[in-house]
């Protein structure tokens, strides 16, 4: 099959904010694919804080996207030919692909939509998706939560926060959450059953007494999903053999010089803190386990979610600012 489509690629590195003369678009061509392969027209695929890491050239959990590379993103769509022994056409599948209209793959990190699936398939790459199981295996496995712990959830109002924070409230934890708006905080309390939550913009200069008094026997576990101030400010409220899962680093990926910090590192030792790095991609052989478990979660009614879908191809890299300027409500995704 001969087929031509659109891509984001990675035209030099961004130095701040992506903009388009950083990413661009091209029209490439497939004439045929080779033994092993598979091509996928892809219906959605994610908008993620990560990709801005992977468009810089720093050591990484994952090589840097090269110049001239597609945008790396996960994907979710429908096989359209098939060489690859273990997919054929019809196949509905989700997994590592690009900012692309359509996909070619070698099976790379690529999983099959259950036959008998009854959720969207956007779902694939929200609630069951990449985001979803970091939720679910970071606070199910890395945060070793105990009943009765307290959990400080940064950016709560995410995708992964506001699912992270819900699983470790039906485990049995006092969840506060950080938010950037009162509409947010509110949602977290109101709807999704948080214990409380600090608006970390109007706290700001404050936010170490804000902690301390929303958590008034202290830390146990802090989720970090954005260094910089926050976590300091978190570093001074753990308790003694607090762990800490360092998960993401959203105030620093637009960073255009070397980020100080953080400041009170010093209370790791002070408090004999244990900090775990956490990568989704440690946990891949259990994907299709995590994904049931959430399903089953969402359909007992013990947890739910908000995404946002912008529509439309050519709008991928104005949602993607939506990240960063803190717009967004939920998990990001873009239907192509």
């Amino acid at each position: 099959m001969s087929i031509n489509y659109k891509q984001y690629y990675l035209h030099q590195r961004p130095n701040g904010p992506t903009t388009d003369s950083d990413v661009k678009v091209r029209t490439v061509e497939v004439d045929g694919l080779a033994d092993g392969q598979l091509l996928i027209k892809n219906e959605y695929f994610s908008l993620d804080p990560a990709i801005r890491g992977w468009m810089s050239d720093e050591p990484s959990y994952m090589p840097p996207i090269e110049l001239g590379d597609v945008i790396r993103s996960s994907t979710v769509g429908t096989v359209i030919e098939s060489k690859h022994p273990d997919f054929a056409a019809g196949d509905v599948v989700y997994g590592l692909n690009g900012w692309e209209e359509y996909s070619v793959s070698d099976g790379y990190f690529l999983t099959k939509v259950p036959e008998d699936n009854q959720f969207p398939l956007h779902y694939y790459l929200s609630a069951f998706g990449a985001v979803g199981l970091t939720a679910y295996f970071g606070i199910t496995d890395a945060a070793k939560l105990k009943p009765g712990d307290t959990l400080l959830m940064s950016a709560a109002a995410g995708a992964v926060g506001s699912l992270g924070g819900q699983l470790a409230k039906n485990m049995g934890c006092r969840v506060v959450g950080l938010a950037g708006s009162d509409e947010k905080c509110k949602w977290l309390t109101d709807d999704l059953g948080f214990d409380a939550a600090i608006n970390y913009k109007t706290e700001k200069g404050n936010l170490t007494a804000a902690i301390a008094a929303a958590c008034p026997e202290g830390v146990d576990i802090y989720f970090d999903n954005v260094g910089g101030e926050i976590l300091d400010a978190a570093l001074l409220n753990i308790n003694s053999m607090a762990r800490i899962v360092f998960c993401g680093s959203i105030s620093t990926y637009n960073a255009s010089e070397p980020v100080p910090g953080p400041y009170n590192w010093w209370q790791i030792l002070a408090k004999s803190a244990t900090v775990q790095g956490f990568l989704i991609s440690n946990y891949f052989p259990e994907f299709e386990a995590g994904a049931a478990a959430i399903a089953e979660l969402l359909t007992e009614d013990k947890l739910q979610f908000k995404y946002e879908i912008v529509d439309g191809f050519d709008n991928t890299l104005t949602a993607f600012h939506k990240l960063f300027d803190g717009s967004n409500k939920g998990k990001l995704m873009l239907k192509v």
